[in-house]
């Protein structure tokens, strides 16, 4: 208890009115690290170890012995929906304390914000897009605010390693540390991280110190876990026919309507007078999932008892599902996207659903967590959802992809308790342009040298050469973005500032030009290219009819209708890690069962099982279909499996007469070939042999724009940092070197 005796008297009185009888393992590793050294610390637990506290705790105490003299403390949270979650769980805390505690994002009012720039103290919780503007803004009051931070606290750590928006994090602490002349200690918390050594070296960038990772030791953990397979139509994998009526499993307490989709009324008979999360993977899914919940209520004469939370929502709407799932009494259902699966305590929560399989074992891992809490196990169920394959549907679609996707996550992490590793050697080229801009837009004029030594130095851009930045604002110079003053030093130019004056520009990550739909008073959200006026939107978890649209303004008008119309908010893809498909190909090939299988799911993988053995589809990556055409399967992840229809495309399609190239990503690639199986091979283990420039697999003409400001980059760039930074060639040719076999 020697961490609990140094805490301050208002936090050991906190942990008494709280009933603690102990500290948790992970708070007295925290407290030892902060208090005992001056390092970095890394703290991975599980989900609802108490990580926030374990942090904050020390923090608190070093600041009530003595107090900072400007903001003390930053917490950087990747959600508006965490950060209001924490500010009430902090204000609680400190209070008695007496420090302060401040939120920073867009739905915070601006006397707010206005109170902490007259007094800046305490602690301030942000997102990285309302750091960004705020140092863009602010930043002649960056050394009154920030003047004595000790310390940054970056929570779900691991979702800001992946992609620009966490190296956007990492830049704006690096930029607020060297304008505030500070160099704050990093405290960074997650539950799902795959590579705790490489994400200690990625918080501890820069700042000369080393990162403590604590060992915590975790006790045995049980999951409630089940996995079932429905068809959307006709009779089920185990043979039940579900037309006419959905069998109702033991404990049900409702029954779906008649002709029901059979997965989506399993969730609909399986939530009735419980507290649940239904976890899709897209935008659309959640509308859609939704409007089909809600339509069986009605049809049954209920109460709608389902929510919908997602990112295009407005904050009144995400708000209201938040604080509803906050009720200890409700039974409420809320359908949600990836927003709900970080951070956010929402109490005592029964059960998680997740439709179809997520892309990640950290995803699954998240989204199970938020269930389990109060001392209660974690409890996902499975609903894998496909339509029933054509009899003379080809090899390929007969497969249950999504099945063995989630099998796999579940199993990876079983037997090996592995999570996804971060990618952090990209060529951040879109980023480079953002942090270029924002640096100019804050400081004003600076020379070019100058200004190369404020952002290449930022750790993020560590792999991009003198002559990369010297392209880049020469092309900046040449639309207009910057300008060459008299003196020849470098500022914002007109058509840059029309970049940097939209609140749009403080993210990097991708949005898609949105319209904001209202009704009466209500603001519901925002959509992507409105239809015409008289026809129908999905939104909120309602359909609506648009009776008037200013494009100027980017505003749609409409009232509530009956009925269902599928939503559009733009494209969501996944990326999927080569081991997961590599166990998926496992779970085809053996012969064993998984426990948390209901019965369609067993004899949905059985039946796959079957028709693999029966075609070879394990035993050889590729499977003649009849005549000329042919089926691969490499169990690529997503960026080798990029790499490899490339590379068959450029340069093996020529040799083998290969036509009509029709990849399925991760799982497969349709074509038309002349050659037999054994050429196949033969000049796809050959090319791999040969030296490769990774830019050779990029098409003539081509400009792979996948970022934000994609547009803004030179076109060398673009394809540079596709080929070098987002292609896994060595994925690949480890792939097609397995391969040598079949080519005698």
């Amino acid at each position: 208890m020697s961490v609990f005796n140094r805490y301050a008297p208002f936090i050991q009185d906190y942990i008494y009115r709280e009933g603690w009888d102990t500290l948790r393992a992970v708070q007295s590793a925290a407290g030892d690290a902060i208090f005992s050294t001056d390092d970095n610390v890394l703290l991975c637990a599980s989900t609802a170890s108490g990580k926030t506290e374990a942090a904050f705790f020390p923090i608190l105490t070093l600041f009530y012995e003595d107090m900072p003299t400007s903001v003390g403390a930053i917490y950087i949270g990747p959600l508006k929906a965490l950060i209001n979650d924490q500010f009430t769980r902090l204000t609680d805390l400190c209070e008695e304390g007496h420090i302060p505690v401040w939120h920073w994002h867009g739905d915070v009012s601006q006397s707010h914000k206005n109170r902490l720039l007259k007094s800046p103290s305490g602690i301030l919780q942000i997102t990285p897009e309302s750091l960004e503007a705020l140092l863009l803004h602010k930043h002649s009051a960056v050394t009154k605010l920030f003047g004595d931070l000790r310390f940054i606290v970056i929570d779900e750590v691991h979702s800001l390693m992946r992609g620009d928006r966490g190296a956007q994090t990492l830049c704006l602490v690096e930029r607020l540390s060297r304008l505030a002349g500070v160099n704050p200690r990093r405290i960074g918390l997650s539950a799902t991280i795959g590579d705790p050594e490489a994400a200690g070296q990625f918080l501890s960038s820069g700042t000369g110190r080393k990162t403590i990772i604590p060992k915590i030791e975790s006790k045995g953990e049980k999951w409630r876990l089940s996995m079932e397979h429905f068809y959307v139509s006709g009779p089920q994998a185990e043979g039940k026919n579900t037309e006419n009526a959905l069998p109702v499993l033991e404990g049900a307490t409702d029954d779906a309507p008649k002709n029901a989709d059979p997965g989506i009324g399993y969730v609909f008979e399986h939530t009735r007078g419980k507290k649940c999360l239904v976890f899709v993977n897209s935008r659309e899914e959640c509308e859609a999932v939704t409007t089909t919940l809600r339509q069986y209520c009605e049809a049954n004469n209920e109460p709608d008892r389902f929510m919908i939370h997602h990112g295009n929502l407005s904050a009144a709407y995400r708000e209201t599902a938040e604080e509803a799932m906050k009720d200890e009494e409700s039974c409420l259902t809320t359908v949600t996207t990836a927003t709900l699966e970080l951070g956010i305590d929402i109490g005592r929560l029964e059960r998680a659903f997740q439709i179809d399989a997520p892309f990640t074992v950290s995803s699954f891992l998240q989204r199970m967590g938020r269930t389990g809490r109060r001392g209660q196990p974690p409890e996902m169920w499975f609903v894998m959802r496909e339509e029933q394959p054509e009899p003379r549907a080809l090899l390929p679609t007969t497969i249950p992809w999504k099945l063995l996707q989630g099998i796999a996550l579940v199993q990876l992490y079983l037997e090996e308790r592995w999570v996804e590793p971060a990618r952090l050697d990209r060529l951040p080229y879109s980023l480079l342009y953002h942090q270029t801009m924002s640096t100019l837009a804050s400081s004003g004029e600076m020379s070019p040298s100058m200004l190369a030594s404020k952002v290449l130095t930022l750790t993020p851009f560590k792999g991009i050469s003198q002559e990369d930045y010297r392209l880049l604002l020469q092309h900046m110079l040449k639309n207009d973005h910057i300008q060459r003053t008299e003196g020849g030093g470098l500022i914002v130019g007109i058509s840059g500032e029309r970049i940097t004056n939209s609140f749009k520009f403080y993210a990097v990550f991708q949005e898609n030009e949105e319209y904001t739909v209202r009704s009466e008073s209500q603001e519901l959200g925002t959509i992507v290219q409105p239809p015409p006026i008289g026809e129908k939107i999905a939104i909120a978890g309602h359909v609506w009819i648009v009776t008037e649209i200013e494009h100027k303004r980017h505003l749609v008008y409409c009232e509530q209708v009956k009925g269902k119309v599928p939503a559009y908010f733009g494209e969501c893809p996944g990326d999927i890690n080569t081991k997961v498909l590599e166990r998926m190909r496992k779970a085809l090939t053996e012969d064993r069962s998984y426990p948390y299988l209901m019965k369609n799911a067993v004899a949905r993988l059985g039946n796959a099982r079957h028709t693999a053995a029966c075609s070879g589809v394990t035993e050889r990556p590729l499977i003649c279909l009849g005549g000329d055409m042919w089926c691969l399967f490499p169990w690529l992840g997503t960026y080798a499996f990029f790499a490899i229809e490339r590379f068959i495309k450029i340069k093996c399609g020529e040799r083998l007469g290969i036509k009509g190239f029709d990849p399925s990503r991760s799982y497969f690639i349709q074509f038309r070939m002349k050659a037999d199986e054994r050429t196949f091979f033969s000049v796809l283990c050959d090319a791999a042999k040969q030296p490769l420039d990774p830019m050779e697999l990029i098409y003539p003409g081509e400009v792979p724009l996948f970022e934000k400001y994609d547009d803004f980059v030179p076109e060398e760039l673009i394809r540079k940092g596709f080929a070098y930074g987002v292609l896994d060639i060595d994925g690949m040719k480890k792939r097609i070197a397995q391969w040598e076999c079949y080519r005698d």
